[in-house]
This record gives structure tokens, C-alpha cells and sequence, in this order.
């Protein structure tokens, strides 16, 4: 996935919004990307950033901090910071966290209300999250045993078939046979792609039967008997797994606002609909 984003501004003028002077910032420190982004308290978005997480959890967060507050035009340290995601332990300057499950809820929550089910696909797990009407959470299920099903399975594949990861899902378009790629290890399908490739497959043909391979162990996870909406980087950068997911399901999959970020946008939210309450309502 690529390891910077362009800006997000809150007002489609490409300059950073105005509005109230209280600011609040989430950063998600993902094992494969960190995400930062800085809201007023009306919810909306000022500016946000992408960085590759590597083995540095604090500096990527860092990172992250400053292009997202120097895009929203805010200086960091008048803001409150929340973390969330697996690394949240390492962000010393957040004030407050919350799990990667309340705020990938509570910031899809922001956009759509209902009952839901919420599908996140990130770098290395994906996780389905189900919501009833009042935005409770009622189960979750996470992948972390293999990464098959995510963003590193897409990157592997791109690996194999000599692409970049950006051009898999052009290359997938061009698809004219219908493939399976029938293993459950990211190692042992990029043994059975190299196969299929000494057995004259198309790169085209296989691009989009590891994009059916997503959609197939997401399927596995949870039965969706209730609107999806999706969100990661893989549904960010890869638009086919949700077309392939509309397909499957014969239901219209929502995407709402900056799907790879939803996780910091919750986490500033928490932040923001913490500010009233008492300090030790602060980490959970």
C-alpha cells in the first residue's frame, strides 16, 4: 500500500478549514501503517496522514502527528490527542486510547446509523465488527492467524506477479478466465500462483483471482445479515474486493469517508466525546 497519502481538508478548497478553535487528534499505530488524524469538534476532518508504521511504532506516529496537524493548519500541542490501534501503547504523548474495535465503530457510526455489520481490512488482519441499531456492539470476529485476506497478501501477489500494488487492481480488470486460488496461506498461494504461472496463466487472470481470494476468506469470517460498510487501506486502494464483495453479498457495500483512517477518526472522536467527562473515563 502506498506509504504516504495526499492531504484531506475538511472544506474541498484544498486550504486547510476553520471553524472552532478546539481541536482533537487520533492517531492509529497499525503494524503496517500509522494513521493521524486531527478534527474540530463538529467531527469534521482538517487534515489527516498515512505513513508506513516499519519498526519504529513512536516515530511513525510522530510522523503521522505532524503532517496531519501541519496539513489542517493546527499546531499539535494545543490539540488533544487520543491513540487507538496496535501500538497505542507506544504513543506517549496521547492523553487517552481506546481499542481498534470502539473506534473503527464509533467512527463509521459518525457516518451511518443502524444496525451493522463493519468489515475493516487492513495490512496484516481484518476484522468484522457488528453493531445493533443503537451502535452497541453485539460480536466481532478478527483474522491474525495468516495474513490471507490482507493488505500483505495483496502486496505478496503484486510481488510475484512483477506489479506494483498500486496497478493490481488495472491489471485484474483485464481479466477474461475465471481462477480460484484454493490455498489458505499467503506462502502456500504464492507457490500455487508461480504454478500457474509455469502453466501459461494470464497475470490478469490471477491478479483478480487473489482479489476473489479476499473476498472469499472475509466471507469465512462472519455472516453479514445486516448492512456492511467497509473500511482499511485495502478497501481504500482497492476498489474491485468491493465490487467482488457487492457481488457476493447481492447488496450495495457502503464506503464511507476516509476508509483507511476510520480507525484515527475514531479515536479522535472518543477524544472529543471525552472532553466533558471525568479523567478517569481517559483509557478503556
Amino acid at each position: 500500500m502506498p506509504p504516504e497519502k495526499a492531504p484531506e481538508t475538511g472544506n474541498g478548497t484544498g486550504m486547510p478549514a476553520r471553524g472552532p478553535t478546539k481541536h482533537f487528534v487520533g492517531i492509529d499505530s497499525g503494524s503496517w501503517t500509522t494513521k493521524a488524524v486531527v478534527i474540530d469538534e463538529t467531527g469534521t476532518v482538517l487534515g489527516s496522514a498515512v505513513v508506513q508504521s516499519a519498526a519504529d511504532l513512536t516515530g511513525a506516529s510522530a510522523r503521522a502527528l505532524e503532517q496531519a496537524a501541519s496539513r489542517a493548519g493546527v499546531a499539535f500541542d494545543e490539540a488533544t490527542i487520543w491513540a487507538t490501534g496496535f501500538g497505542r501503547a507506544s504513543i506517549e504523548i496521547a492523553s487517552g486510547s481506546r481499542t481498534g474495535l470502539d473506534c473503527h465503530a464509533r467512527g463509521v457510526r459518525h457516518y451511518v446509523r443502524g444496525a451493522l455489520a463493519v468489515l475493516d481490512i487492513g495490512g496484516q488482519d481484518a476484522k468484522v465488527i457488528k453493531l445493533d441499531e443503537q451502535g452497541h456492539r453485539v460480536s466481532h470476529k478478527m483474522n491474525r492467524k495468516c495474513a490471507a485476506g490482507t493488505g500483505s497478501f495483496l502486496d505478496e501477489i503484486a510481488l510475484r506477479l512483477g506489479v506494483p500494488v498500486s496497478d493490481l487492481g488495472d491489471l485484474a480488470s483485464g481479466y477474461r478466465e475465471e481462477l480460484e486460488l484454493g490455498s489458505f496461506c499467503t506462502v502456500f498461494t504464492a507457490t500455487e500462483l508461480l504454478g500457474a504461472i509455469r502453466q501459461g496463466k494470464r497475470p490478469a487472470d490471477l491478479a483478480r483471482a487473489a482479489y476473489k481470494s479476499i473476498v472469499k476468506r472475509v466471507l469465512e469470517m462472519a455472516q453479514f445479515d445486516r448492512p456492511v460498510v467497509a473500511t482499511g487501506g485495502v478497501i481504500a486502494h482497492h476498489p474491485m474486493v468491493v465490487a467482488l464483495l457487492t457481488e457476493a453479498l447481492g447488496r450495495d457495500i457502503v464506503v464511507p469517508p476516509h476508509p483507511q483512517e476510520m480507525g484515527a477518526f475514531g479515536a479522535a472522536l472518543a477524544a472529543r466525546d471525552a472532553a466533558s467527562e471525568s479523567p478517569q473515563h481517559a483509557r478503556g
